[in-house]
């Protein structure tokens, strides 16, 4: 039998995995001083990956001598149970960062306000070692996205990206896809029969409701021909509006056939089509699985839902300033998010 020495991982098999010298990784697993620590840390993890019985006190004095990386996370205020599920979660699972020596907390900036959320990042980028945010369209924000990447803060868009922006990476949906997933649904629901179907988005301002528009409009063009799409409202991500809005496009179509909610209050469609005795004969598509949704999946009144898992979006996001901190690519093993269509028969 080979003995237990014989298994250990070698200094150079640490070094080929951490990407560094033997003589960085002899003077890691020796505390000896010249190493930055998120070198250390990179060695102690490829050590660790290879059983290698790494001595507590090494470990310890390594994250000791790193400063948590400072992540925040400026989502929109409002209503839609999506994105507080997802700023919740940054802090109730503070506890999944602590190997990777970071600290995330999240701040909920005023809805579609450009200048607001232009002014949150500039704030955040003073004192954050890195940014996240759900973009909105528009210069002020991509001017201060500019100025954090210039002066080294790391930005990531998530879920809806910045166009021309010098964003590190963005997290999220192909929205087009996912428009073009939404649309196709509709009309495979709907059949053959000349029908009409509207749109109901949060808001243009987001680049992610335009490209789901794009693609809702584009499949149905292609394979829909019979479909009349009536309009598109923005509801702005909140109940009351989307509930509004619904009730106006069944007054002027009250043979409406389809809804496809771009953005998210699916509770407040629900209820208009609910209040007019709609609600099992329009066929809805939403996005974002939350409490909400689920509920409306087993009633009956949302056919489908398209979604993203937001603590994969999280994790990916955390991986990612990680990524850039210790000098590797942004997305080195980071996956490509993930879309799921969920009904009320595959619900999770």
């Amino acid at each position: 039998m080979e003995s237990s020495e014989a298994k250990a991982p070698r200094i150079p098999d640490i070094a080929r995995l951490a990407g560094v010298s033997t003589a960085t990784v002899d003077r890691v697993l020796n505390q000896r001083a010249g190493v930055r620590a998120a070198t250390q840390q990179r060695v102690l993890r490829a050590a660790a990956e290879l059983g290698h019985a790494v001595l507590p006190a090494v470990q310890a004095s390594a994250v000791a001598a790193s400063r948590p990386m400072q992540l925040s996370f400026l989502l929109p205020a409002g209503n839609n149970r999506f994105i507080r599920m997802l700023g919740d979660m940054v802090g109730y699972s503070q506890e999944h960062w602590t190997p990777y020596n970071v600290r995330c907390r999240s701040e909920f900036i005023e809805s579609f306000n450009p200048l607001a959320l232009a002014d949150a990042l500039r704030r955040h980028g003073r004192r954050a070692d890195g940014v996240a945010l759900m973009a909105l369209e528009h210069p002020a924000v991509r001017e201060a996205v500019h100025e954090l990447v210039a002066a080294g803060v790391p930005v990531v868009t998530l879920i809806s990206d910045l166009s021309n922006a010098s964003r590190t990476a963005y997290l999220g949906l192909d929205n087009r896809a996912a428009g073009r997933t939404a649309g196709y649904l509709i009309g495979r629901f709907i059949g053959q029969r000349p029908a009409k179907v509207a749109l109901i988005a949060g808001s243009r301002s987001y680049r992610a409701h335009e490209e789901r528009e794009a693609g809702f409009l584009h499949v149905l063009a292609e394979m829909f021909g019979q479909l009349e799409v009536v309009g598109l409202r923005e509801g702005h991500d909140d109940s009351e509006q989307n509930h509004a809005q619904t009730c106006s496009l069944l007054e002027q179509h009250p043979l409406l056939a389809g809804i496809y909610n771009i953005g998210g209050a699916s509770d407040g469609v629900a209820r208009a089509l609910k209040q007019a005795g709609r609600d099992q004969k329009v066929v809805f598509v939403g996005h974002g699985l939350t409490p909400d949704t689920r509920a409306l999946l087993i009633d009956g009144s949302v056919d489908a839902v398209i979604t993203q898992s937001p603590q994969a979006t999280l994790a990916s996001a955390v991986r990612i300033f990680v990524n850039v901190r210790e000098g590797r690519p942004a997305l080195a093993g980071v996956e490509s998010t993930r879309s799921q269509v969920i009904f009320r028969e595959n619900l999770p």
